[in-house]
Formats: structure tokens, sequence, C-alpha cells
């Protein structure tokens, strides 16, 4: 297990990344592992991995495939950057079609009336209230979880930055001076997003009811108890937030509120690049999916409007 053990700690401490990928990675190559006795280079064959691909694929999709073959060629390019295998065996074993999934988001309507219904939660008079009420008290952590969730929203869907990026978000992220927000993505990049006025000032309140509460520390956003937040805390503010009263039906999450804002920018005519800057994406092709998003909807609204396609319609 050593080529294992040294790849995973290559992936967690040189590539830095996130410890659910790592986790992905490492699961791939123990379940390889299990069926083959090792991962060590004389059980990477061609004709290893395809019979490893035809087992999986009896059990999982063919994206998740797709995911464990990904894993073991990047483990299989590892071994070759090492100098122990010649050359990545992966490359000749024919994935699985996977069907196209588009992204799912939010209507706009549905997200400005959440806002719209929250917007107590985050202003001063809440903040003057949680003044004058006991840090412990049940009232005063009421209001900052409230708050702490609405903010949590606000970041996720003006800044389309993924949930481990809003974790690993520190006080230092934020400059209120220029109005930006330093985020350390995917493959230990950093990238510089802009915030609108009313997120920044939504940002500084915050970081007042965190003050009164008696919080400090490097992470900007923290639970009422002083920790930093966690991948569930995350997943249960969203579904907290959104789950009634505001119109939002379907998958409620917060890889969701990513996906509406870069459908809302390519609607509004941005930049396919200045997307793809600012969600983090490695290449515009992961940024073109949202085209297909776009088209879905102008086909839809084309079939209701148009003369003569309201014709065929109705002939049918």
């Amino acid at each position: 297990m050593q080529y294992e053990t040294s790849f995973i700690s290559y992936l967690r401490d040189i590539r830095r990344y996130s410890p659910r990928t790592v986790s992905i990675y490492a699961e791939a190559l123990n379940r390889y592992r299990a069926r083959k006795g090792s991962c060590d280079p004389e059980v990477l064959t061609p004709a290893d991995i395809r019979e490893h691909e035809a087992f999986l694929m009896g059990s999982m999709k063919a994206r998740t495939v797709h995911q464990q073959l990904s894993a073991l060629s990047s483990y299989c390019r590892y071994l070759v950057q090492e100098g122990v295998l010649q050359d990545n065996p992966v490359v000749r074993v024919r994935r699985p079609k996977k069907e196209k999934r588009l992204p799912e988001f939010y209507r706009k309507e549905s997200m400005e009336q959440y806002f719209a219904d929250t917007d107590h939660a985050a202003s001063e008079d809440e903040l003057e209230l949680l003044r004058s009420t006991p840090p412990g008290s049940k009232l005063a952590v009421e209001l900052y979880e409230r708050r702490l969730r609405r903010l949590i929203i606000s970041i996720l869907y003006s800044t389309g930055i993924r949930r481990a990026e809003l974790i690993s978000l520190e006080r230092s992220s934020f400059d209120k001076s220029r109005q930006t927000l330093h985020v350390h993505g995917k493959g230990d990049k950093m990238r510089e997003i802009p915030l609108t006025l009313s997120l920044c000032h939504e940002i500084c309140l915050y970081l007042e009811a965190a003050s009164m509460m008696g919080l400090a520390g490097l992470r900007l956003l923290t639970t009422a108890k002083g920790r930093a937040l966690y991948p569930e805390y995350v997943d249960r503010a969203v579904k907290t937030e959104l789950g009634e009263g505001c119109g939002i039906t379907g998958r409620i999450s917060p890889h969701v509120l990513r996906h509406t804002l870069a459908t809302e920018l390519l609607e509004e005519g941005a930049d396919l690049e200045a997307i793809k800057q600012m969600l983090g994406h490695s290449s515009l092709a992961a940024t073109e999916v949202y085209t297909h998003n776009s088209v879905a909807r102008l086909k839809k609204v084309y079939d209701n409007a148009h003369p003569r396609a309201k014709k065929c319609n109705n002939d049918d």
C-alpha cells in the first residue's frame, strides 16, 4: 500500500485537494484493491481495469463509474510521474457513455422572494435586538443563527462559490474597502470575486453580531458555539432557509445556488470567460454546460409565445 499512501498524501499535501475529494479517491483505490488484492503496478493493466469497470457497471451509474476510473487514472498518472509505470493504462479503457444532465437552478423570482422575506434577519434592527440580549441566551443564539443562515445563502447565491470554499473563508478573505472576496479554490488556486454593496453591508453586520456573541477567530463564518462551519451545517442551513415558503422546488443544496448564479449571469449577457473566472472552473468546457440551460429555457419561451409554434402545438 506504499504507493497508495504516498498518492493520497500527494493529493492532500501537495495538490491541496479538499478532504471530500481525497476521500473519494481513497475509496476508489480501496474498492480496486478489494477486488484485485492490491493497487500495485502488476494489477494495473488495461485488461484488469476493463474487468473492474464491467464489475462496477453492475451496481453503479455510468457517471459514478466515470468518477471511479478518473480516480484510478490520476493514481496511474502519479505512478508514471514517480517512474513506477511507463504509461497510464486507464487511457486505453473505453469509458461508459453517461447521460448528460443539465444543471438545476432556482427561478430568479423565487430567490427574490426569499431575500424579501428574510431581510429582517439581516437587518440593523435585529442587530440592535441582539445587542440588548444576553449573549448566551436562547434568543441571542436564535438571532445569531438566523443571521448566519441568511448570510450563507447570500454569499453562495451572490458569488457562486463552492461549499468547501465557503467553509474555508477567513476574515482576511473579506476586503471591505475593495468590496471583494478572496477565495481559495480547487487545486490551491486563489481568485478574487467582486461583491455587491448590499452583501458587503450584510457581512459587516454579521461580524458585529459575531463580536456581540463573543465569537472570534480566523474563520469568517462560525457557528453559535464558535466552531468553524462544516459541510452538514451548510447543507442544513440551506435546506432550512429554502425548504419552505419561497416557491422553491426540486433539489435544495448549496451547489444549486452556484448553478443558479451561473445561469442568471449567462442570461443577463455575461461573457463565458468571465463566468469561468468567477466560478473557478479550470476550463471553459465546465462553464459551457450552462448554455444548455439557457437554450432549453429559450425553446420553452419560443414554444409558448411564437405564433407559428403555438399553431403547431394546437394542431397536435
